[in-house]
């Protein structure tokens, strides 16, 4: 079995990245494989965006990574430049920044590109949506 990375580029309710992203973390690891992390970059960061409220028909994207995380003990990391960007930040960034107030969902932590190369160095490929 492989040890992998998934990385997300794609914002939370564009094109379907996100989407086809966590359809094949889950059957990844329903076949075995081993998670690093899912590495969320560029406007893939919006995932983790709090207050994102899909329409009731609708996928809750955000949701959904978090109870995936919850059921297979995965790290959801954001990179934190990106992040912040974008708008999304943690309850330390915010202070950090004099914000009103975070927005960084449950479940998600911030993160550097050091941590995504550092996770390279013991995976064997990286996946990118």
């Amino acid at each position: 079995m492989s040890k992998l990375i998934i990385m997300v580029n794609g914002s939370v309710y564009g094109p379907a990245a996100g989407f086809h992203a966590l359809k094949y973390t889950r059957a990844a690891l329903q076949a075995g494989h081993e998670i690093h992390c899912v590495f969320f970059y560029q406007d893939g960061v919006s995932q983790s965006n709090a207050l994102c409220a899909p329409a009731s028909d609708e996928l809750d994207l955000t949701a959904a990574w978090q109870q995936l995380a919850k059921e297979w003990q995965l790290n959801l990391v954001n990179c934190v430049s990106a992040a912040l960007r974008r708008g999304v930040l943690s309850a330390q960034d915010a202070k950090d920044n004099a914000k009103a107030s975070a927005n960084l969902a449950a479940g998600f932590t911030m993160g550097g590109l050091g941590e995504l190369v550092t996770g390279l160095e013991k995976s064997d490929r990286l996946v990118s949506f």
